[in-house]
Order: structure tokens, then sequence, then C-alpha cells
């Protein structure tokens, strides 16, 4: 349960940066990073989608499919 009110801008912030998580996650391994860092990196990123997909506050205007598609493997 969320203890703190949320505005829609805060709902919207979040909706971002975990947006950013999915572009990370769809992109290509960074130039210089070895395959395990970017392994980690993977994992790190769909377990923060995981914790997001898991929060109450979604509302009709963010659609997290594109979270759900990303730490579907």
């Amino acid at each position: 349960m969320n203890s703190i009110e949320l505005t829609p801008e805060d709902i919207q912030r979040q909706y971002n940066a975990a947006m950013d998580s999915v572009n990370l996650i769809n992109g290509d391994k960074p130039t210089g990073m070895s395959d395990s860092e970017w392994a980690d990196c993977l994992t790190r990123n769909k377990e923060h989608l995981q914790i997001m997909i898991d929060k109450d506050y979604w509302t009709e205007d963010q659609d997290l499919t594109p979270f759900l598609l990303a730490i579907e493997d």
C-alpha cells in the first residue's frame, strides 16, 4: 500500500522512469560494457520494472504493457 499520496505528475514521473528501464532493456548493449555487466544491468532493470508493476497507484492513463513485455523472458 502506498502511504504517500502521489500527484498525477508524480505518477507520470514514475512511469517515465520505468520507461527508461524498458528502453534500456530493449536497446543494445553499450560499447565497452562486458557481457556479464550487461546481463547484470538487464537483471536489475527487469527487477525494477517488476517492482513498478506491483505499485497500486497506476491509472488508466498509463499503459503497463511495455513493462510486462520487457520482463517477459
